[in-house]
C-alpha cells in the first residue's frame, strides 16, 4: 500500500489528467439520474388541505384522528367519490398522510402525477374525513343516555315554569315570607340552568363534533422530492465522487516501486544513473491504433496520472552527458565486456526509448542489444556472447513482484544483471539540431526482440 499522504494537490492531478473521464462520467451519472426518475420515481406532487377540530383534545386523541383520516374507511370512500379509473383505496394508501399540526389542525396531504389530480385528492380526502368523523360521533352516544338526557331537559323546562308559577301565586306582598320564597325559587331556578348549561358543555357530541376542512388545499407548482433535477444532479455527483474516490483508493492500494533503492532491491543489483527521456506530449505505440486504443486516448487513461509531472529538461548536451556516463560506469564494471543485453519491461515505452538512446551513445567497443521481456512471463534470451544484462525500465511502472520475476528470467537465461538504468520523462525544450554528434560515437542499433532461453 502507498503511504503517500492523499493532499490536496493529488486530487487537483486527478482533475487535470482524469477530466474527461470524469465529466463522461458525470453524463452518465445523470443519465443514470434521468433513467430513474423516469422509471423508479415519476414526477409527483403533493397538495396538503388542512382540517380544524373545535374544543378541547389531548395529544391522544388528535393522533386516533389522524389514524382515522388515513384509515381504510375514509380512503374507500374517497376512491369512491373520486371515480378515478383503476384506483382503490389500497393504493391511495401509500398516496394519502396526515400529521396533527399546532392548533387542533391536521394536515392531509394528496400525492398524485398531475398538480390537478393531488389537489382533487387532498380535498376529497379531507371532506370524506370530516364526514366519517362527524357519523362516528353522532352514532356513538348511546341512545338511552340521548333520550335520558332530552328527558330531563324537559323536566327542568318544565320544573322552569312550576317555579313561575309558583313566584306568581306567592303573596305579592312585601312580608318576609314571602319575600323569601320568591327568592329561594329564583335561586333554584338559576341552579337549575347552571346545571343543564354545565351538562351540555360536558357532553363530547357538542364539544368534539363539528369539524371544519379550513379551505381547499393549495395547487402545487413544483414536483414533490425527489425531483428529476434532484435525481439528475444527484447521479452526476454520486458517479463523479465514485470516480474520483476510485482513483484515490488506486493510489492508496498501488505498490508499483517509486524510488531507485526499492527497484534496486527487487532486481538484486546497483544503480547506475537515472536519464532522461525528452516529450512534448504522452508517446503512444505504432501498434496501439485499435478502437480501444482510440477510445482511451480519447478519454485520457492511455497515460498514467499518479505520475510526478515532468519537469523541464536540460539542454540536449546535458541530457547525453547522463547516458555516456551510465555507459562509463558499464565499462568500470565491466572492463572486458563487449556485449550486454539490455532488458526492458514489455510496455514501458520510456524505459524502450531510453535504452535506444543508451545504444546510441554506447562506443568504445560496447556493443548493446535491447530485449523486452513480457512482465507477466518474462522469457530472456539465453547467454551467448554477452556479458551481463543491463535492466533499463521507468519508476513507478512496476512491482516488487514483476521486477522478480524479470531478475529471475535474467537468471535461467545465465545472464547477471550487472546494472539498473532508471529513466525519467521531461519536457522537451529546443535545442540544436540532434544530428551534431561527435564524430568518434559509435552507434550501434539491435533491433528488438525476444530470444529463447528460461522462464521465470
Amino acid at each position: 500500500m502507498n503511504e503517500d499522504t492523499i493532499r490536496l494537490v493529488t486530487i487537483g492531478r486527478i482533475l487535470r489528467r482524469r477530466w474527461r473521464l470524469l465529466a463522461v462520467l458525470a453524463v452518465l451519472g445523470a443519465l443514470v439520474g434521468y433513467g430513474t426518475s423516469v422509471v423508479v420515481f415519476p414526477a409527483r406532487y403533493t397538495a396538503s388541505a388542512p382540517v380544524l377540530l373545535p374544543g378541547q383534545w389531548e395529544e391522544r386523541e388528535l393522533l386516533t384522528q389522524v389514524d382515522i383520516a388515513t384509515s381504510s374507511a375514509v380512503l374507500d370512500r374517497t376512491a369512491a367519490a373520486l371515480h378515478w379509473s383503476g384506483v382503490s383505496g389500497t393504493e391511495l394508501e401509500h398516496r394519502v398522510t396526515a400529521k396533527a399540526a399546532d392548533g387542533n389542525i391536521i394536515k392531509i396531504s394528496g400525492t398524485a402525477d398531475t398538480p390537478e389530480r393531488a389537489q382533487q385528492l387532498s380535498d376529497q380526502v379531507a371532506r370524506q374525513f370530516v364526514a366519517f368523523a362527524a357519523g362516528v360521533a353522532g352514532g356513538s352516544t348511546d341512545t338511552e343516555a340521548a333520550s335520558g338526557t332530552e328527558a330531563l331537559r324537559k323536566k327542568v323546562a318544565e320544573t322552569n315554569r312550576r317555579i313561575t308559577d309558583l313566584a306568581k301565586a306567592a303573596d305579592p306582598g312585601q312580608t318576609v315570607e314571602s319575600v323569601q320564597a320568591r327568592t329561594e325559587l329564583e335561586q333554584l331556578r338559576t341552579s337549575l340552568e347552571e346545571a343543564m348549561q354545565k351538562l351540555d358543555e360536558a357532553d363530547p357530541a357538542n364539544n368534539k363534533a363539528g369539524m371544519v376542512v379550513m379551505g381547499p388545499a393549495p395547487r402545487p407548482t413544483g414536483e414533490a422530492p425527489p425531483t428529476r433535477l434532484q435525481l439528475v444532479l444527484g447521479g452526476a455527483v454520486l458517479f463523479f465522487l465514485l470516480a474520483l474516490i476510485g482513483h484515490l483508493v488506486a493510489a492508496r492500494m498501488n505498490r508499483r516501486l517509486r524510488t531507485e533503492p526499492e527497484i534496486a532491491a527487487a532486481l538484486g543489483s546497483t544503480l547506475l544513473g537515472t536519464v532522461d527521456v525528452p516529450t512534448e506530449q504522452p508517446v503512444h505505440r505504432p501498434e496501439d491504433g485499435g478502437p480501444r486504443a482510440r477510445i482511451r486516448r480519447l478519454l485520457g487513461i492511455d497515460a498514467r496520472w499518479d505520475i510526478p509531472v515532468p519537469q523541464q529538461s536540460v539542454d540536449q548536451a546535458g541530457s547525453r552527458l547522463r547516458y555516456r556516463r551510465v555507459c562509463a560506469r558499464l565499462k568500470e564494471r565491466l572492463p572486458g565486456a563487449q556485449r550486454l543485453l539490455v532488458v526492458v519491461p514489455d510496455g514501458d515505452e520510456i524505459a524502450r526509448r531510453a535504452a535506444g538512446q543508451l545504444v546510441a551513445e554506447a562506443k568504445n567497443g560496447l556493443q548493446l542489444r535491447v530485449v523486452e521481456v513480457s512482465v507477466d512471463r518474462p522469457t530472456v534470451p539465453d547467454r551467448d556472447t554477452e556479458s551481463g544484462a543491463l535492466v533499463v525500465l521507468s519508476a513507478g511502472s512496476w512491482t516488487a513482484e514483476e521486477l522478480a520475476g524479470i531478475a529471475e528470467a535474467c537468471a535461467d537465461g545465465r545472464h547477471e544483471v550487472v546494472g539498473i538504468v532508471v529513466a525519467g520523462m521531461v519536457l522537451a525544450r529546443p535545442t540544436r539540431s540532434a544530428g551534431q554528434l561527435p564524430d568518434d560515437a559509435t552507434l550501434t542499433l539491435a533491433v528488438p526482440g525476444h530470444g529463447t532461453g528460461g522462464s521465470a
